[in-house]
């Protein structure tokens, strides 16, 4: 079952938000999300946080059984609790939109948040896609040529990667902890990255049409 988590910060386009809440089972607004949502005229099916950065009125057009209000002093941030919440209701994929630019430790938050066990799937913001790339998966996408392809480790390094229409193939390549492929170019409308022993993440221009990985 597929998540929709839309939350404050900088979010893709309002049509793009609705092409992804159509794939999703379960729409989450986290905290100011609800705005981001009301502005692409996405009806979330619960709204979670502390709601101190969103405005009260709009809450008052959101069914009350729908709203999971927490404290503002509590130990998790609005975009993890609607992760718990997800979690709680059977999701098993995690989509984060938004969450782009803003305050370099909600960015880094984020981030960590593909270092866990149970890891998001996929982050969208105002100009980039990112998606996690399981230990031995593939994934293959159309794309713009020359368009910009960057590739991290998730933890620890990578190793056993492989590509296809990159200019700078992945092909043979050990990163240790803290390396990474940034700036790399597609060469080719279809891009292919398999990840090898380890899971990665891609770093994709927003809009590029993704197949979901598959082991290989």
């Amino acid at each position: 079952m597929e998540a929709l988590i839309v939350t404050g910060g900088e979010s893709p386009p309002h049509q793009y938000l609705r092409t992804l809440s159509k794939n999703a089972h379960l729409i989450i607004a986290a905290d100011s999300g609800l705005e981001v949502c009301i502005g692409a005229e996405i009806e979330p099916d619960l709204v979670v946080g502390d709601f101190d950065s969103v405005e009260r009125q709009l809450l008052s057009t959101i069914a009350r059984k729908k709203i999971i209000e927490y404290p503002e002093d509590k130990d998790y941030t609005d975009t993890e609790l609607a992760i718990a919440t997800a979690r709680e209701q059977g999701a098993d994929y995690i989509v984060i939109a938004g969450g782009g630019a803003g305050r370099l430790d909600h960015l880094l938050a984020l981030r960590a948040l593909f270092n866990r066990t149970r890891h998001i799937d996929e982050w969208h913001t105002a100009r980039e896609t990112v998606i996690y790339l399981a230990g031995r998966g593939i994934a293959e996408f159309t794309i713009e040529e020359n368009a910009l392809v960057s590739v991290f480790p998730v933890a620890e390094g990578a190793s056993g990667m492989r590509s296809e229409g990159l200019k700078w193939p992945l092909d043979g390549l050990v990163w240790s902890r803290g390396e990474y492929g940034v700036s790399n170019r597609s060469v080719a409308s279809r891009v292919s990255i398999a990840s090898g022993e380890e899971p990665i993440l891609i770093v994709l221009p927003l809009g590029t049409s993704v197949v979901r990985s598959a082991t290989c």
